[in-house]
């Protein structure tokens, strides 16, 4: 039979644009459907946007620590809808250099919602397309739980909208987008309250990472609320809201922020007409080869729920598009010491085994830990600390993960990825020379243990 199309690929996030680029550069006629913004969560409402937040929200500290070398800053106030101006200028750019991606690569874009009508048939704009394989790249979409009042909840869609930047505002959740969040709006002058049910935040980090990074919030004033769970929302009559925990108490704010999580986005996207099965959260299926349980029907990114990452993402499209029309050139994705990133003040940077997963794992240990004042605080009156950690085997001196804390943790963190893809030990760490002064000499300054089985 001649299909329409070789790929059709629903969803223009990081994921479907990479699989329709590579897929279409190795001879595939390809098809994307977008219907909400090409470059999908990360351009729009992830990533970019909210790193340029997190730049704009460490000016608050740059000001005040610049006094110390010498500088005089006259503050004249926070600009929202100034900022807000700017990151939307940008976005339109990015959204601009997606499109030129894939139409000079010779994709076909439909800029419309698709749904699938059955195994090899796509309709698109009222028209229907028929194609061997579909793609199912729709990433994911913030999830918000039923509650009195929840209609007057936003998510980090909406947060990147506001028209006005609110007085005080109540985050709820214990996630990364919960901690960035926290840190962009009270760097931008809001009273911010984070409130989470958990005994404490970023569940799955190192308990060092987490413990440290919240005695540092809370150093900068930040109010944290943990085994907190709201109740209700009402909203009162001169537009505030009334907060209602479940142990009764009452909390006054001007926006309700959660970040509890996100589910895949499948609505509307006509699963229901082919034989794709769901997993036990509610993410599609899929094999090693990203195929779902519908033979020409694959999925990838977020809404698989392996790693919720945009690198992830990008590397599963280019793994598929390899396997599908390029096979000489394809190799098994390796999930394993995929570094991760918290964009809070401070930065948070981790890759490979925390402490307690390795210990889990039944590992022996030796663990080399340091916290220390970062030298651009030296002329200061700061009192914020950097924490490094290294998990290392002690049988095999092979180190298992590197934690951080501190200014441009992610930056540092993503060149040990390297290494410790390649196998480093801690032997391969003493033996290197650091360059002086920086935090990250630090990593191969630590020679002695600080606790060890």
């Amino acid at each position: 039979m001649t299909y329409d199309f070789d790929l059709f690929i629903i969803g223009a996030g990081s994921g479907g644009v990479r699989t329709a680029r590579f897929s279409a550069d190795f001879g595939a006629r390809v098809a994307v459907a977008e219907s909400r913004y090409l470059g999908g969560t990360c351009v729009n409402v992830g990533c970019m946007p909210k790193k340029y937040f997190v730049y704009s929200a460490s000016f608050h500290d740059e000001f005040r620590q610049s006094k110390g070398y010498g500088w005089s800053v006259e503050e004249k106030g926070f600009d929202w809808q100034n900022l807000v101006a700017n990151k939307d200028h940008e976005i339109r750019r990015l959204n601009g250099i997606y499109r030129a991606l894939l139409i000079n690569s010779g994709v076909t874009l439909f800029e419309e919602h698709a749904r699938i009508v059955d195994a090899h048939t796509v309709e698109a704009g009222g028209k229907r397309y028929t194609t061997e394989r579909i793609l199912i790249a729709t990433g994911g979409w913030p999830s918000v739980p039923d509650l009195p009042g929840r209609e007057h909840i936003i998510t980090s869609n909406e947060a990147f909208y506001l028209k006005e930047l609110p007085k005080r505002m109540i985050i709820v959740g214990g996630g990364y987008i919960a901690v960035e969040f926290a840190s962009i709006f009270h760097g931008m002058g809001v009273q911010v309250s984070l409130m989470y049910r958990g005994e404490l935040f970023l569940r799955g980090f190192d308990m060092d990472v987490r413990e440290h990074l919240r005695d540092e919030m809370l150093k900068r004033g930040h109010t944290l609320q943990f085994n907190a769970d709201i109740a209700s929302i009402d909203k009162n009559s001169d537009g505030s809201l009334k907060v209602t925990l479940k142990n009764g108490s009452i909390h006054e704010t001007d926006c309700v922020f959660y970040a509890t999580g996100r589910r895949p986005m499948l609505d509307n996207l006509g699963l229901e007409n082919v034989d794709v099965e769901l997993d036990a959260r509610g993410f599609v299926k899929v094999d090693e080869l990203f195929q779902t349980t519908e033979p020409s029907v694959y999925a990838i990114g977020d809404v698989i729920g392996r790693v919720q990452l945009t690198p992830v993402a990008l590397a599963e499209g280019m793994a598929l598009a390899r396997k599908l029309y390029q096979p000489q050139s394809y190799k098994p994705l390796n999930y394993d010491l995929i570094a991760s990133a918290v964009y809070s003040l401070p930065n948070v940077g981790a890759v490979g085994l925390s402490e307690e997963q390795a210990r889990k794992q039944g590992h022996k240990l030796k663990i080399f830990r340091t916290t220390f004042k970062p030298t651009k605080l030296s002329l200061t009156q700061e009192t914020e600390r950097t924490l490094m950690k290294l998990v290392v085997d002690a049988d095999t001196d092979k180190v298992l993960g590197c934690h951080m804390v501190g200014p441009e943790a992610p930056e540092q963190i993503q060149c040990l990825a390297i290494a410790l893809k390649a196998g480093a030990t801690k032997s391969c760490f003493d033996d290197t020379i650091g360059i002086h002064p920086t935090a990250a000499e630090e990593w191969v300054t630590m020679r002695s243990p600080t606790r060890e089985d």
